[in-house]
């Protein structure tokens, strides 16, 4: 296995005019990190340097021009362009978003290739990243393309999970979604992640329901009893300890939550607005599902505080110290799956 600093950190450094590049530079001032890993900022070395300078920051960066230049115990920066860009800190700008996308595809090749082990990517503007080469709505639609697996939104903080159904869709349309082979897909990701990401041997694992009250019996919806419950009933049948559904109104605040090892919330907003209520800025976005690690933080480019020092980069290195975790636990996942059980033999 691996040591620890030869293991590299892929990071693409999202909007350049958002907080990105600051919580980035503020997670490896503690030289600590680079004993923990390798980082690869996927950017340009001067521009970095720049925003360095705009924050007072003394992390050295060590500019590469190929990942074979690669050196541990130093921050790396891949000069993915060698162009200037104008930037105007704290604005949603268009010519800014083609960079983000620069850097992430880039980084997302490389992770595909096995030239650095893990992604961490700083926020985008979903805005600003459109064009007719990238028409993905953000990071993990295009990494459900690009790598082998079924991607899936993976909200955790310690033992808080907060999986979803559905994710960046309409809530208009989250009911027509929610169909057998979808639920019975999500959960399995999950249970598998749970397993091979987080060293859970027989993961429990709780569903929200889709309406107030699970639909109080079809008088608020019939989705949580024409298709939720018989579901979940085949996926428990099947040997998966999945339990549910559940009222999604008390279910955290009566902290029911803490008896599971995973919660699978049916849209977006429903897993999202509890789990950043109790993860205190420090909960991690992660791609479960994928043949490649792949974590972030859990806000966005935060321009109002942009160039400014304000910014927590907690989240950021949670999603450096989580992405670390897991490429571990898959590793002796890996290993463990290979043995061949040894079985005494009988003495005669």
């Amino acid at each position: 296995m691996k040591r620890a600093e030869n293991i590299i950190v892929g990071i693409s450094i999202g909007d350049l005019n958002g907080i990105g590049s600051e919580v980035v530079l503020k997670t490896f001032e503690d030289n600590r990190m680079l004993e923990l890993c390798t980082p690869v900022i996927f950017a340009n070395v001067k521009i970095m340097t720049f925003i360095k300078k705009n924050l007072d920051a003394a992390t050295p960066l060590h500019g590469i021009d190929s990942l074979d230049q690669i050196l541990p115990g130093k921050i790396n920066v891949l000069n993915v362009w060698k162009e200037g860009v104008d930037l105007n800190l704290g604005v949603n700008d268009e010519k800014v978003g083609v960079y983000a996308i620069k850097s992430f595809v880039v980084a997302t090749k490389a992770l595909k290739e096995g030239l650095v082990d893990v992604l961490v990517t700083a926020p985008i503007n979903k805005y600003n990243i459109q064009s007719e080469e990238f028409k993905f709505p953000g990071h993990t639609d295009y990494l459900d393309q690009e790598l082998e697996g079924d991607a899936l939104m993976f909200m955790i903080q310690d033992n808080l999970r907060v999986g979803l159904l559905t994710d960046h869709i309409p809530v208009s349309e989250v009911a027509s979604h929610l169909t057998e082979e979808l639920i019975t897909r999500k959960i399995e990701t999950i249970r598998k992640s749970l397993i091979q990401d987080f060293s859970i041997n027989k993961p429990k694992i709780a569903v929200l329901g889709l309406n107030p009250h699970c639909g109080d019996g079809g008088v608020i919806g019939k989705e949580d009893d024409a298709i939720l419950k018989p579901t979940l009933k085949k996926i428990f049948d099947k040997g998966t300890l999945v339990f549910g559904p559940f009222a999604a109104d008390g279910f955290f605040g009566s902290s029911q939550y803490e008896k599971y090892d995973a919660v699978v919330a049916t849209y977006h907003d429903q897993g999202l607005i509890p789990f950043k209520t109790l993860s205190f800025g420090n909960g991690v976005n992660y791609t479960a599902g994928l043949s490649k690690v792949r974590t972030s933080p859990d806000h966005g480019t935060a321009y109002d505080i942009a160039g400014k020092g304000m910014a927590d980069y907690n989240s950021f290195k949670e999603a450096v110290y989580l992405a670390l975790d897991i490429y571990r636990s898959r590793m002796e996942y890996a290993e463990i799956s290979e043995k061949p059980l040894k079985v005494k033999e009988k003495q005669s």
